[in-house]
């Protein structure tokens, strides 16, 4: 089942994938372009993969990590499916990441690996824009990268575990105004679902809506205000973003007035 969050006529939805569009569960149905778009799931603790894909960390001149390079997004950068992100205006490089999303299920601890996926509510598509200008290094690589306000579209949906009988072996793909940039699978990540949810669990008590954004493959590019990205993963849909520049000190003032 594909399950998604919806704001129409005033009002916040539980929403499920049909053939007719989105339905509500009332019953009543509507197209994906006549409502907006919220985070299937309310985010918890996001934590998030660096360089998980060695073809990745390759393009960027860096070693595949031996363990895990994980670190925290704040809620702030969540948003929906066909929303807007603000590119800096100070950024002179900004580039999608289509990413897999894990989103846990019930609280764990000292979970194995052969009981991961027990843990694991479903997954969602998820494009991580990343602002390379701050980029350092191993230990100081993330905070002003990949914690800026919009910069996280995440959904439409949450498909639930049982509907993906191989995450590890999933495609994804990016588009930048309709044209193919990144192609990639699940199956070439440096540490793997199961893994990530047994180092994690290892050392904190993993809670329901809890995220794992998973890496990127290569094949990141640069993108600019105007520019439509749509990050794809087999099975899971679609999520389109559009990308808009920051508003002026003094267009922000006339607005507020």
């Amino acid at each position: 089942m594909k399950k998604g969050r919806i704001a129409v006529s005033g009002n916040i939805h539980d929403v499920i994938q049909t053939e007719n569009g989105v339905q509500l569960l009332d019953g009543r149905t509507y197209k994906e372009q006549e409502v907006t778009w919220l985070p299937p799931v309310t985010p918890q603790t996001t934590f998030a993969l660096g360089l998980n894909y060695a073809d990745h960390a390759s393009e960027l001149s860096f070693e595949p990590p031996k363990e895990p390079l994980v670190f925290l997004k704040g809620p702030n950068t969540f948003i929906g499916h066909n929303a807007e992100s603000i590119r800096p205006e100070e950024a002179t490089h900004m580039h999608y990441e289509c990413e897999l999303a894990v989103v846990i299920g019930k609280q764990g601890k000292n979970i194995k690996q052969a009981d991961a996926y027990d843990y694991v509510e479903g997954y969602t598509v998820a494009n991580d824009y990343a602002i390379r200008d701050y980029l350092e290094n191993y230990y100081r690589p993330n905070l002003r990268v990949k914690n800026r306000d919009t910069c996280t579209p995440i959904g439409p949906w949450l498909t639930s575990v049982e509907d993906v009988s191989e995450p590890m072996n999933l495609a994804l793909r990016t588009k930048v105004n309709g044209v193919t940039t990144q192609e990639g699978t699940t199956k070439d990540m440096v540490f793997s679902i199961p893994f990530l949810i047994e180092y994690l669990s290892g050392f904190m008590t993993l809670q329901p809506g809890d995220i794992i954004l998973t890496g990127t493959p290569k094949g990141v590019t640069k993108v600019e205000a105007g520019d439509v990205v749509e990050t794809e993963i087999e099975g899971l849909g679609s999520l389109k973003n559009t990308i808009i520049p920051k508003l002026k000190e003094e267009d922000n003032a006339s607005l507020n007035r």
